[in-house]
């Protein structure tokens, strides 16, 4: 089995599904002669040329817009925001065109298109370039998200989203790209709306997706060394739910603790604890606790910023509440 790192995966998934299939496309800002802001398109100019690496101006509306529009004749755009901060700009086409035209049109059109990009805050970039966009996508009818941590699960699942028949928004984090991971030679596709356990535990449910996946994992090595068997579930994808695996491991462990990236106002951190509220209440020996982002705008200041983001010892002190309060 080889090991790629995070960027690699995703290059060698669009590649390999660009070879596949010539209606697949590549659109955004730097994709082409720059190799991609962070590297993920490198090569891929030369290798499929400037039709189907294509680089846009500055203008995520407008090119978001026309991804949307080649998806409707029958292409399958992959739409890069070089961050996905910029695609507040493009909200109108992804909200009122990509995630409603196959409805609105009765069934006449699909939109076959994949939006991808950085997602959630890097080191250092500011508020208006640290979103957890993930929330405000998720929620809408029409469109499918994915999130995922390691590499397999990149390359797994960004051929899904190219495959599908649907707008997908594939949400990667810049503080990955560079991680490695094994990565089977013969790995097709990752189906959506399957979770999985990466560390099994009996004490206590961890529910994670992206780069919070990692820090929940930190959080369950250094738990052990207490004797606290802590069982972590990467969620992968965000819309389709993987609510059973959610519900079964919440079963067996009676307690449930929630790490994203995002604000605690709603979120997906929110959904979460709603569904395991009322779908596994009467195997509950805690209350559902949620370890988050801090409810203010991302500070500049490198300490500040450590401080507002969800650490190893944030999970820490909520798991061991979680435990204790039922002990």
């Amino acid at each position: 089995m080889r090991t790629l790192r995070y960027r690699e995966a995703l290059r060698e998934a669009m590649i390999e599904e660009m070879e596949r299939d010539r209606t697949v496309f590549l659109m955004g800002e730097e994709v082409g002669y720059y190799n991609g802001a962070y590297k993920v398109s490198e090569g891929m100019l030369e290798k499929f040329g400037p039709e189907r690496v294509v680089d846009a101006p500055i203008a995520e509306g407008g090119f978001a817009g026309l991804g949307v529009g080649a998806a409707m004749v029958g292409l399958r755009p992959i739409i890069e925001f070089m961050t996905w901060n910029f695609s507040a700009i493009a909200f109108d086409q992804i909200l009122n065109n990509a995630a409603k035209i196959r409805q609105m049109s009765g069934g006449q059109y699909n939109c076959p298109i994949v939006f991808r990009g950085p997602n959630a805050s890097a080191k250092q970039v500011g508020s208006q370039h640290s979103h957890a966009m993930e929330h405000f996508y998720a929620q809408v009818p029409g469109l499918k998200v994915v999130a995922p941590a390691f590499p397999a699960d990149a390359k797994g699942l960004m051929k899904a989203a190219i495959r599908d028949d649907n707008p997908v928004l594939v949400m990667e984090s810049e503080t990955l790209y560079s991680i490695k991971g094994e990565v089977p030679d013969d790995l097709d596709v990752v189906p959506f709306g399957r979770a999985q356990i990466v560390r099994p535990g009996s004490q206590a449910t961890i529910v994670a997706y992206s780069r919070m996946t990692h820090v929940a994992l930190d959080a369950a090595a250094a738990l052990e060394k207490e004797g606290i068997s802590v069982e972590v579930l990467d969620l992968r994808s965000l819309r389709p739910l993987d609510e059973d695996t959610i519900v079964a491991s919440v079963k067996k462990t009676h307690r449930c603790v929630v790490v994203h990236e995002g604000w605690p106002y709603g979120g997906v951190g929110a959904e979460i604890s709603d569904r395991v509220q009322r779908l596994a209440f009467d195997w509950l020996d805690a209350p559902v606790l949620r370890v988050t982002t801090r409810d203010v705008p991302m500070p500049y200041n490198a300490k500040l910023e450590q401080y507002c983001m969800p650490q190893v010892d944030r999970v820490i002190a909520a798991v061991r509440r979680a435990v204790h309060r039922s002990a």
